[in-house]
């Protein structure tokens, strides 16, 4: 298995990654704003989920037909993006007029926020090409089954993200409490969510850089 070394080392690479901000904070801070923490924490173990799916394609060599086969990229790509468009869709239709308790913003059941926190992980091939990147720099074939330590690699990188985008999680939802206690109606929670949506299939369809 590996040494404690090759994990320290690893872990570092992933705190600068994790806490660098990116399309997975931005959809786990902008579900915490409108839906609260517990919405939140499904949206992130749907991604962190979706992390263990792609690093079990690594693992058995599937993410490598995306090097080898650009169609395949690319249709996964766009359909990534159009789920992403169908739930943007789906937020700027939301009947929801306010923050507060009785009459908030529809509040999605955690299952249904977890699937769309793992969906939108599975449809981005760019995170299956981030790990198959990262992880084989960090896996010795003289210490055990490779798949196991694939495996281990994406347990401390979900870890990490655990405890970063925890933070971000928990400021986020105070957020939600500040502007619920003013009992104002206002449609924002459905713009922010539909605008984070319509951006993350914007950038997943136009930035074809593999």
């Amino acid at each position: 298995m590996l040494d404690f070394p090759t994990i320290a080392l690893f872990s570092v690479a992933c705190l600068a990654l994790t806490m660098t901000p990116g399309p997975d904070m931005l959809l786990i801070a902008s579900r915490s704003v409108t839906q609260g923490k517990a919405s939140g924490f499904a949206t992130l173990a749907g991604i962190q989920a979706g992390t263990y799916c792609h690093a079990l394609a690594a693992a058995f060599g599937l993410s490598q037909l995306f090097l080898a086969a650009p169609l395949a990229y690319d249709v996964v790509r766009y359909a990534g993006a159009a789920y992403l468009l169908y739930l943007a869709w789906k937020a700027f239709r939301s009947a929801g007029t306010s923050l507060t308790p009785v009459t908030g913003l529809r509040a999605y059941s955690i299952a249904t926020v977890f699937r769309q926190g793992l969906l939108t992980n599975l449809l981005n091939p760019k995170m299956a090409l981030f790990v198959l990147a990262l992880f084989p720099q960090f896996v010795r074939p003289d210490a055990g089954s490779v798949a196991l330590q694939i495996m281990l690699l994406a347990t401390v990188l979900n870890a990490i993200g655990l405890v970063v985008n925890g933070a971000v999680i928990v400021t986020a939802s105070r957020l939600r409490h500040v502007f619920a206690g003013r009992n104002r109606p206002a449609r924002w929670p459905q713009y922010l969510m539909g605008t984070v949506f319509g951006g993350l299939a914007a950038k997943l369809a136009f930035d074809s850089g593999r």
